[in-house]
């Protein structure tokens, strides 16, 4: 595969971990379709307690697939891809000048 390649895979695996969890693919999902969503919304939408909630919506910014604004005491979740994308992206280039 080569080393820059196998460096690439490497750097999206957190982010292939962070959407691999059904939860967390409907939390992008749901977003995808608003501008921003606080805790409580997606909390109402999800079969899930609303500390789990925040458990998902933390991993999902830690991986730079989401962004919060604080407004007063709400948080707002939105989606910001761009730092996700570009690593896929970077995944795809590399695999392909390399291994084809």
């Amino acid at each position: 595969m080569g080393e820059q390649a196998e460096k690439a895979f490497r750097d999206c695996i957190p982010l292939f971990q962070a959407l691999s969890d059904p939860y967390r693919q409907d939390i992008v999902l749901m977003l995808s379709d608003t501008d921003s969503m606080t805790v409580n919304e997606l909390t109402e939408k999800l079969p899930l307690s609303r500390p789990a909630v925040s458990h998902h919506l933390k991993i999902l910014r830690e991986q730079g697939i989401l962004k919060m604004q604080q407004h007063g005491t709400q948080r707002n979740y939105s989606l910001a891809l761009e730092g996700a994308l570009d690593t896929l992206k970077h995944l795809i280039i590399t695999v392909e000048d390399r291994c084809y």
